[in-house]
């Protein structure tokens, strides 16, 4: 997992390193500078403008400037506080490249980039974009490649970052940046987050048990019991409360529900996780029966969609936080504000944090990243997908490979997390355009194969 920190406490990080700030500074250079000839292919020929601010991220700048000088790269050193508009051309050759270390995450007021027609590489994080929310303050440029510094920042994954920030790279200039509580996922961390399944494995052993649908939305359930099954659940019952029948995979075994919810305490204790609200609809005598499921069935569960709006009818923290084992609740930013009373503010991992640590849940709050909030303050940003996973009935589909992964026996945190990542990355299997939810599970086996889970992993 990369770390991530805030520019708060990455201060806090450079303020504690042991080696003193010109150390630092060579390294940051010398990074940027191996970018700088990475990015365009050789340094022989090349020239570079390097917009240079005051601060440290000019300073590491100045030295990127004269490591690519020693390497024959023609370099233009710019001063970043006169320079707007344009960058000058009169007795200037033609640039391939310019080098945006003007202002870094201390940056208080509007920046205005000097426009140009070549690739930008930025310091740290583009000028004028902020560290912590990905907010732009100005008029950034768009960098093809940005070079941070020991972790990632907020802001590169959040709002504007990813779209100014273009590639990112980490680079380690001997930091220590291992008291990080936020972390991006990557391809190879879900395998450990996922247990194999046991070699003396039975269907009951990771039984999962959808309550889902309804008259009006049996698609909703189709999508979670499917995709549970594919994800890993030896054993799929679904119920819609309302008797209505849905369509998923033969293997899904459909049983009645009251639409109280009133479940067999002896029943229950089979499953070993339960998916909870997908197109349940508005109807208060399932409302209620959903609070008083979450409240009193204590096994792994995950509750979303009309499961949440559920919830946030009634007193969601004293729902939730009498439980033995974290719910996992799974809002898109409407269903946030039903639950915690405001959206996600510009700060998305503190709303999300907050409101895991108030319901004492893990709470995996949807967007282009991700955030997946542990009670006790973990964070993982899951940033994998794309818009093509921004279509009705996805979020069922992730609901079901929770549930899945919770049958499998993973904690909650993990199963959350891992899920976000593997429902991010069903997009690199799909059709460019033209995407439904009904095409997730058909390549799902597939993206969990390709991340190791189940690949050769039986325990």
């Amino acid at each position: 997992m990369i770390p991530v920190l805030t520019p708060v406490e990455m201060a806090a990080v450079d303020e504690a390193a042991p080696e003193p700030f010109e150390v630092l500074v060579e390294r940051a250079g010398s990074a940027v500078a191996r970018s700088v000839i990475d990015l365009l292919g050789g340094a022989y020929g090349r020239r570079v403008v390097v917009v240079a601010g005051r601060g440290s991220n000019g300073a590491d700048g100045r030295v990127a400037a004269a490591r690519l000088e020693r390497r024959g790269v023609r370099t233009i050193l710019l001063d970043a506080a006169p320079s707007a508009g344009s960058l000058p051309t009169v007795g200037m050759p033609p640039i391939d490249l310019v080098v945006d270390a003007a202002y870094g995450t201390g940056l208080g007021r509007p920046y205005v980039a000097p426009t140009s027609c070549v690739p930008v590489l930025a310091v740290d994080l583009p000028s004028g974009l902020d560290g912590l929310t990905g907010e732009v303050c100005g008029r950034p440029s768009v960098a093809a490649r940005t070079v941070t510094f020991g972790a990632l920042k907020p802001g590169l994954l959040f709002a504007d970052g990813p779209a100014l920030a273009g590639r990112v790279e980490v680079a380690g200039i001997g930091l220590d940046v291992s008291g990080a509580t936020v972390h991006l996922l990557a391809d190879s961390d879900i395998s450990d987050l996922v247990p194999a399944r046991r070699v003396d494995a039975h269907k009951w052993r990771g039984a999962c048990w959808v309550v889902a649908g309804s008259a009006a939305m049996p698609g909703a359930a189709a999508l979670a019991a499917e995709a549970a099954l594919r994800a890993g659940a030896g054993y799929v019952r679904l119920s819609i409360p309302d008797g209505s029948a849905a369509h998923p995979v033969a293997e899904v075994v459909q049983s009645p529900i009251g639409p109280d919810l009133t479940l067999d305490s002896v029943d229950v204790g089979r499953f070993a996780a339960m998916v909870v609200g997908p197109g349940l609809g508005g109807d208060e005598s399932t409302a209620a029966g959903v609070r008083r499921l979450v409240a009193g069935v204590d096994r792994p569960l995950v509750v979303d969609g009309d499961g949440l709006t559920a919830l946030a009818a009634g007193d969601v923290a004293g729902i939730c936080g009498g439980r033995s084992v974290p719910v996992v609740l799974t809002p898109h930013d409407g269903e946030f504000e039903r639950l915690a009373g405001a959206p996600p503010g510009a700060d998305r991992i503190a709303s999300v944090r907050s409101l895991a640590g108030r319901c004492r849940a893990v709470v995996l709050c949807k967007g282009p990243t991700t955030v997946v909030a542990s009670p006790d303050g973990r964070v993982r940003l899951a940033a994998a997908g794309d818009q093509r996973l921004a279509t009705a009935g996805t979020g069922d589909v992730l609901a079901g490979v929770i549930g899945a992964f919770l049958a499998r026996g993973a904690d909650p945190f993990d199963a959350a997390s891992a899920a976000a990542h593997v429902h991010g990355r069903l997009s690199a299997r799909l059709a460019p355009t033209g995407v439904v939810a009904g095409d997730l599970s058909s390549v799902l086996v597939d993206v969990l194969v390709d991340l190791g889970v189940d690949a050769g992993g039986l325990a």
